[in-house]
């Protein structure tokens, strides 16, 4: 079992020690630049132009780059589309989420990493924060922070 810390703070600076992958949810549409991938591509170049270099987007996918001696950026494809649809249904995919993260934690624990994120899906993906923390208490066992900006 894993332990989620919540602090207040910037999501793109872990201040602890170790390797650490920061997580972020992205569409499946290859749209880059709105929300918290803003703050990513302010500080990195590498997690927006590995995403546009992309040439197909599939739920669940994540792939973790690194941008840092120890710090490494997880893309994972997580929302369907940009808004909701005729039906009002978010874009958050959980199950892709929750795909995406199993992958996510797999790394993690090679890389004896710990995970930090912002409230990843409930921006402009639509999600519901309690949703997530569920998946993140059933498929991640390694230290999770999340932040939230000041």
């Amino acid at each position: 079992m894993n332990k989620i810390t919540y602090v207040t703070g910037d999501a793109t600076s872990p201040q602890v020690e170790g390797n650490k992958i920061i997580c972020h949810i992205c569409n499946d549409i290859g749209a880059w630049g709105a929300g918290f991938v803003l703050a990513l591509s302010k500080k990195w170049n590498t997690p927006e132009h590995f995403y546009r270099a992309m040439q197909k987007y599939e739920l669940g996918d994540a792939k973790v780059l690194k941008v840092e001696d120890d710090v490494w950026v997880a893309n994972m494809i997580g929302q369907h589309l940009i808004r909701a649809n005729g039906d009002g249904v978010p874009p958050i995919r959980y199950q892709a989420v929750a795909e995406a993260l199993m992958k996510v934690n797999k790394i993690a624990k090679e890389l004896n990493a710990t995970l930090h994120m912002p409230r990843i899906g409930c921006g402009l993906a639509g999600g519901e924060w309690q949703m997530i923390e569920k998946i993140l208490k059933a498929v991640v066992s390694v230290d999770v922070t999340v932040y939230d900006l000041n």
